[in-house]
């Protein structure tokens, strides 16, 4: 089994519009992504993506609302190597909580979906965005 991550997809609506947070890394080609991480020993992937938000974007448990019927699950490969990413999609619902960025990012963003799928790159994450964006829709 390849290496296991899990994040959130963090969400918030402005205005009627709904908006997506998205870090871009400090590292490698400075890609743009939700905030996730490897899943610890003894961890839980929930418990994993709530760590990862908390540690990459400095929002809390509190501040989010986790839509838990929303468990997305991504498989690639990073050099060569089988990675499994789990999402969530989640509400920031604290108007008044501010993104904290660590070490590991050097920017965010908060985008609507077109220009969030246009940083993200990847067909898979956009596919992801895609599909949250209808979920937002549909159960408004």
């Amino acid at each position: 089994m390849g290496k296991v991550a899990a994040g959130l997809v963090v969400f918030r609506r402005v205005a009627e519009k709904i908006e997506y947070l998205l870090l871009q890394t400090s590292y490698g080609i400075h890609h743009w992504t939700p905030p996730k991480g490897h899943v610890d020993p003894g961890e839980s992937d929930i418990e994993t993506a709530y760590r990862e938000t908390v540690e990459e974007a400095g929002l809390q448990e509190s501040d989010l609302k986790v839509f838990e019927d929303t468990k997305t699950t991504l498989n690639y490969e990073v050099k060569g190597k089988p990675k499994i990413v789990h999402y969530w999609l989640a509400e920031l619902i604290n108007p008044s909580a501010q993104v904290k960025l660590s070490h590991e990012h050097q920017d965010l963003r908060w985008l609507g979906l077109k220009e969030a799928c246009e940083l993200a790159g990847y067909a898979d994450m956009q596919q992801v965005l895609v599909n949250y964006d209808n979920y937002l829709k549909k159960n408004n």
